[in-house]
This record gives C-alpha cells, sequence and structure tokens, in this order.
C-alpha cells in the first residue's frame, strides 16, 4: 500500500504543467510580478565618486519578447525542483532579466530544475536522482504555450544562464532551428554553457542552421559564452570552454562587442552586497560613505572582456582596466574589501 502511495506521488509530480494558468509564469506581461514592479534604477559611481542615478524605464509598447530560463539556484530538497518559486528563483530573474522590460514584453515560466541540492550531492559523492527530461519538458511546454497563446508572429530573443541555457540550446535544436519561427528569432543569448560550432565557423555543429551572431544587425542568430577571470584560466580539467569533439571548439560571443576586441562590460552590482546576502550591513561604495539611493551600482569602464582561444579552451575573459582614470575605483574597491572581478571558474560550479 504505501509502495502504491509513493509510486502515484511520483507520478502525480512528474505529470505536465499547464502553462495556460498564471501560477506557472514567474513573468508575464500586463500584471504585477517579479519583472514589473522591482525598482531597477542604478547608481553609477564615476572614479571621483560621483554618484549619478540612471532612470530604469519599462518600455512602452515593445514590439518583441524575451522568454528568459533560470540557472540552478533551487535549495529544495529533491532532485528536481517544485513549481513554487521561492526567494532564489524571484532574485535571480529580478537581478539577471527584470532588466529586458526596458526592451521587450518578458516571459518567465517557472520550471521543474534540477536543484541545488543534487549538484552538490553529486559533487559529494553521493548521487541524487534528478530527472533531467523533466526539467526540459517543462521548459518546452511553457514554450510552445507562449507561441500558442502569446506570440503571434512577434521577434523574440531568448535570454539564459547555465542550466537555463543548457535547456534552451535543447529547445533551439529541437523546435527552432532550421524551422520557420526562426526567422522570428532576434537573438538566443546562452550564457555558462557549452555551444559548440566547427572550428573556425560560425555554424554547423549543434546547431544546423543557426549561427553565431556576428554583426550587431545579424538576426537569427546566438551568442554563447562561458566565463573565467583573465589571472584564473581554465584548468586542465574544466568542462566549461572545451570539447573533445574533433574538429569542434566551444563558441565564444563577447555580449558587448560582437567581434575580438576588449570591449567594456557595463556590470549591474547589487548595492547591499556584491555577494547577494541580504543580512549583510550595506556596502560601502565611495571613500566617503556616501549614500547609495538605489538596490544596484555600475561602475562604468571597470570590468572588460574578451573572448580567448588557448590551450584547447574557447571562453569570455573577464579583466579589470588597466585605464589610470580607474585605479582609484580599484583602490577603493581594495580598502573596503570587495571582490570586484568574478571568481575563478565563475561558470564552473553549475552544470
Amino acid at each position: 500500500m504505501i509502495s502504491t502511495l509513493i509510486l502515484a506521488a511520483a507520478a502525480a509530480s512528474a505529470a505536465p504543467n499547464d502553462y495556460a494558468l498564471g501560477q506557472n509564469w514567474l513573468c508575464r506581461p500586463g500584471r504585477r510580478d517579479v519583472c514589473s514592479t522591482p525598482d531597477l534604477d542604478v547608481s553609477e559611481i564615476a572614479t571621483s565618486g560621483a554618484v549619478t542615478v540612471r532612470k530604469s524605464t519599462p518600455a512602452s509598447g515593445p514590439k518583441a519578447d524575451c522568454f528568459y530560463v533560470y540557472p540552478t539556484l533551487s535549495y529544495d530538497e529533491g532532485g528536481n525542483s517544485d513549481m513554487i518559486a521561492n526567494d532564489e528563483e524571484r532574485r535571480v530573474v529580478e537581478t539577471q532579466f527584470a532588466r529586458f522590460r526596458e526592451q521587450c514584453r518578458t516571459f518567465a515560466p517557472i520550471y521543474r530544475s534540477v536543484t541545488l541540492t543534487a549538484l552538490r550531492s553529486i559533487m559529494a559523492g553521493k548521487p541524487m536522482q534528478a530527472d533531467r527530461e523533466l526539467n526540459y519538458a517543462d521548459v518546452r511546454d511553457a514554450w510552445n504555450q507562449y507561441l500558442k497563446a502569446d506570440n503571434q508572429g512577434r521577434p523574440f530573443v531568448l535570454v539564459g544562464h547555465s542550466q537555463g541555457s543548457g535547456l534552451l540550446k535543447r529547445l533551439i535544436a529541437e523546435e527552432i532551428d532550421g524551422k520557420p519561427v526562426q526567422k522570428q528569432m532576434l537573438s538566443a543569448m546562452l550564457a555558462g554553457t557549452n555551444v559548440l560550432v566547427p572550428t573556425g565557423k560560425p555554424v554547423g555543429g549543434d546547431f544546423k542552421a543557426t549561427p553565431l551572431c556576428r554583426k550587431n544587425d545579424q538576426t537569427g542568430c546566438f551568442l554563447a559564452w562561458v566565463t573565467f577571470r583573465e589571472a584564473a584560466p581554465p584548468p586542465a580539467n574544466t568542462r566549461f570552454g572545451r570539447t573533445d569533439k574533433p574538429g569542434m571548439e566551444v563558441a565564444c560571443t563577447n555580449p558587448a562587442g560582437l567581434g575580438d576586441w576588449k570591449a567594456h562590460l557595463g556590470a549591474v552590482l547589487p548595492a547591499r552586497s556584491i555577494g547577494g546576502d541580504l543580512a549583510a550591513a550595506p556596502a560601502a561604495w565611495t571613500k566617503d560613505g556616501k549614500s547609495i539611493p538605489t538596490a544596484s551600482v555600475s561602475l562604468p569602464a571597470l570590468y572588460h572582456g574578451k573572448c580567448v582561444n588557448s590551450g584547447g579552451t574557447s571562453y569570455l575573459s573577464v579583466t579589470l582596466t588597466a585605464d589610470p582614470k580607474e585605479l582609484e575605483v580599484r583602490a577603493i574597491f581594495k580598502e573596503i574589501g570587495h571582490e570586484i572581478a568574478p571568481r575563478p571558474g565563475l561558470d564552473e560550479r553549475i552544470p
């Protein structure tokens, strides 16, 4: 009897979600949610310490849609998360995706993601069962519901990170690549996952008809990158930025500059704590401890990124500017103890 109940519960948990229901979405247009309500104004801090507030204004009548799939972040106890959005889901959407409302209508489904709990159990040598078809089925079903009820021929952008990017990669390969709907795709931003292309060529690996974005006015293409700090390039045993498939390499697109040059990365950071610790005391962002009036800060021109292909790896190398005018900002951050560059292997921890 008990085993029957367990099997019934498992079957029920794996039943398809109804994405016609608003409760299964973190973000949808025309309602108050985690994409529409946060105050996303940014305090820009100059090298002099001067603070200028940059207003964030939602687009009025946007002509395009953005569809986002979030990364591995759930603390739920099982191998797959439930369909209740907790603080971790809401915070990552606000941090990574809500700002897209300045350009497009925002869509972000809740899905039964592989959890951090499962990832940590694998790292501890005690693998936990996680259904890697269930998370994809949810994203695919949400996508199909969006196409059926909301798209109406509108152009769209796909946005993902880590696990979310991996799921979107499969979605593109199975549902979009080479199909009529690809003509509506402005771009796909696939951060933190390996996407393969033939060495030195923009198309022909994981996608047969969808090329890497190389020009600012190019559409129907994808951007992809995995990030490492310049001072800590990919280690020999990395799974990111490296492939063992002959004739293939991991695609790298600098999201700030569609070329090979080193480009400014317009980083926006949480004002309260760079590490995201809401319990921490508010950070001092200037030498004089000047109050920061917004929840986010920006350090213009401090970060730089460049795609690097070296030692069999291809990745986005992130560094700090060498511009002498920025040295004072670097000194400020060293003085107050902030880490102002990505940790080594930032994408290395979450598949």
